[in-house]
């Protein structure tokens, strides 16, 4: 098993890396099976943060307010992870946000990863539920703030651990089964927000007397599209 790595996890503003923003990036660092450093960033992604994200992980408004933005905090886990491999549970949507932030920044960011979404699947097919939160009852793994990233990502190293305990037997069937992957995820480029666009959605905000959540100067042009046609089914055209 692989006994150096950078296990990650990511708390968000929804599931698409497009339209969603980090809010949290948690880190730990594990040297030959022991753990030698974290690393732990909330994350302003510059617009409100809707109930039910509030609710799941106990981060507000508030705290996010003075937090670096992206770009920034970015910069800082890369500076943590450097080229380590990484560990996550379902690391796929993590990577997909930080791969995101990667190409908006013109940085490469290719990276090997351990999934332990996918070791369990492959070694527990007789559970009902893969998620990390069932797999950490069923392995009486005490997680108690689920769904704030560094317990996130502790919970996920114990995880990597008691699977490789019950299943890893040094055969090559396993050995392929636990070992990192090269992590692929292609990002497709969206323009900024045209001039047009952002005086139409302003006007429209303006005239229905709107509050949105997310700064319109920030969005990309397909958000927007997106932005005004929910309005315009909404609240109907300026008159």
């Amino acid at each position: 098993m692989t006994d150096t790595f950078v296990a990650v996890d990511i708390e968000t503003t929804g599931l698409n890396p497009k339209s969603d923003k980090i809010i949290e990036i948690g880190a730990v660092k594990v040297a030959g099976g022991r753990t030698i450093e974290t690393f732990d960033t909330l994350v302003n992604p510059k617009c409100r943060l809707r109930e039910f994200i509030i609710e799941l992980t106990g981060i507000t408004d508030a705290m996010l307010q003075k937090a670096p933005e992206e770009e920034e905090a970015f910069q800082k886990f890369l500076a943590f992870a450097r080229e380590e491999v990484l560990l996550g549970h379902h690391l796929i949507f993590d990577y997909s946000f930080l791969k995101s932030i990667a190409v908006k920044q013109k940085i490469s960011f290719e990276r090997k990863g351990i999934d332990t979404l996918k070791i369990a699947r492959i070694c527990l097919p007789q559970i009902e539920k893969h998620s990390l939160e069932y797999l950490c009852t069923y392995y009486q793994i005490v997680n108690l703030h689920a769904h704030r990233a560094c317990e996130d990502v502790m919970a996920t190293i114990a995880l990597y651990q008691k699977l490789g305990e019950e299943f890893f037997d040094g055969s090559l069937q396993m050995k392929k089964v636990f070992s990192a992957e090269q992590m692929a995820y292609q990002v497709k480029k969206d323009s900024p927000i045209t001039a047009a666009q952002m005086r139409y959605l302003k006007a429209l905000v303006q005239y229905h007397r709107i509050g949105l959540e997310e700064e319109i100067e920030r969005m990309t042009k397909q958000a927007a599209s997106r932005k005004i046609d929910q309005i315009l089914s909404v609240y109907g055209k300026i008159r």
